[in-house]
């Protein structure tokens, strides 16, 4: 038997030349290509659904939003921008096709909270403005207390002066008056005893006199002091009574005010998105 060459079935041929499926897109990709068909990708086009979620969610957010520390008023400009950004677009989007009456509350909330931003914002300067003052009303007060103190020395210091005078005239007058107890008792010549007495008299008077002298002079400077007194709680009492409100403006500068009315806002636009969106699907289709 002489060799008989085998023949290969068709089917075998046919495996031999199919290629995998990936490869086979990529052969119809790169044909179209070639004769100028571009492949076609769908774009998503975002429902009304879609549109206002992210809306309400954005004016949630920015309902809620801190400003880190005063000055707030810096921050009110961009909030108001990032506000209208986000209406702006739910509005222009072109499954959304606002009414009027949405149009009317969302003007009225955005006017209403830009007036209350700004009259935050005159606040806020004025506040600045009064603590811009604190440095000088607690220098007025140190003078105030500086000038106190210098008068009640000064008056101390009279009052020392002059009891030291009077208290040396008294026991002059006291050492005369046990003289002139001693001539009664001893022998003097050339001094009558009508003389003796006269003299005791004398001396007793100037010094009862100065005595009463002493207790006036002290009863004087009491007042003096008192009335030095009366005058400093008058000037000083003010200037503390503005150094406290100084505080307190300061302590309100820590807490934005603003954030009670900006969240307002919000949840009233939110609220005039969720009515509209009601008006409309309540329409016939």
């Amino acid at each position: 038997m002489g060799y008989q060459p085998r023949i290969k079935s068709l089917r075998g041929v046919a495996r031999e030349h199919k290629k995998p499926l990936h490869e086979r897109r990529k052969d119809r990709q790169r044909d179209r290509k070639r004769i100028g068909r571009p492949i076609q990708k769908e774009k998503h086009i975002t429902t009304e659904r879609e549109v206002s979620e992210v809306t309400l969610k954005r004016l949630h957010t920015l309902g809620s939003q801190k400003f880190g520390s005063s000055p707030f008023r810096e921050h009110f400009d961009r909030w108001l921008i990032n506000v209208t950004v986000v209406l702006s677009e739910f509005e222009s989007h072109p499954n959304i096709c606002v009414d009027d009456q949405f149009v009317k509350e969302r003007s009225r909330t955005l006017s209403i909270i830009k007036m209350q931003l700004e009259e935050n914002q005159m606040n806020e300067t004025s506040f600045e403005r009064e603590i811009g003052n604190l440095s000088k009303c607690r220098g007025h007060l140190e003078q105030i207390n500086t000038e106190y103190v210098t008068n009640m020395r000064t008056i101390r210091s009279r009052k020392n002066s002059e009891i030291k005078r009077l208290y040396r005239i008294i026991d002059r007058l006291r050492r005369d008056q046990e003289k002139v107890i001693r001539t009664k008792t001893g022998f003097f010549r050339g001094i009558s005893r009508k003389d003796r007495e006269q003299k005791e008299m004398d001396v007793a008077q100037e010094l009862n006199n100065k005595q009463r002298e002493l207790e006036l002079i002290m009863l004087d400077f009491g007042a003096k002091q008192k009335e030095i007194r009366a005058e400093y709680e008058r000037k000083r009492e003010p200037v503390i009574d503005q150094i406290k409100n100084f505080k307190k403006i300061m302590q309100n500068m820590e807490t934005d005010d603003s954030l009670e009315e900006r969240w307002f806002a919000c949840e009233a636009l939110i609220d005039a998105i969720n009515t509209f969106l009601q008006r409309k699907a309540a329409l016939p289709r």
